[in-house]
């Protein structure tokens, strides 16, 4: 898919294919190979199906809030799923800001 994702990019960035010095690619087995959490070379963990909506990664209230006080995840495990979009970080943030704010109160 490489030079199919570069003449899409080439399409509206004319001369983008020039800037490129170098590349690596993984195909989804080599990726796989490499981390064992990219199943079938799935950068986002898996599926995100409404049932993991509410599971993933773990069920509790706060998918974001660790077994360890004041340590939260923000990876796309956690809601609302892997993108290009930084919403988990979000998330995780303001769970964390709340947590404080109530111990001040």
């Amino acid at each position: 898919m490489t030079t199919a994702i570069e003449a899409q990019v080439e399409r509206f960035a004319l001369g983008f294919r020039e800037r490129i010095l170098a590349r690596h690619v993984f195909n989804t087995g080599q990726l796989e190979a490499y981390n064992a959490n990219c199943i079938g070379g799935d950068i986002n963990g898996g599926i995100l199906d409404i049932g993991q909506l509410f599971t993933r990664p773990v069920l509790r209230l706060s998918s974001y809030q660790t077994s360890a006080k004041g340590i939260y995840r923000c990876s796309s495990s956690t809601p609302p799923g892997g993108g290009v979009h930084g919403m988990c970080g979000y998330h995780a943030a303001r769970r964390n800001l709340r947590g404080i704010f109530s111990n001040l109160c």
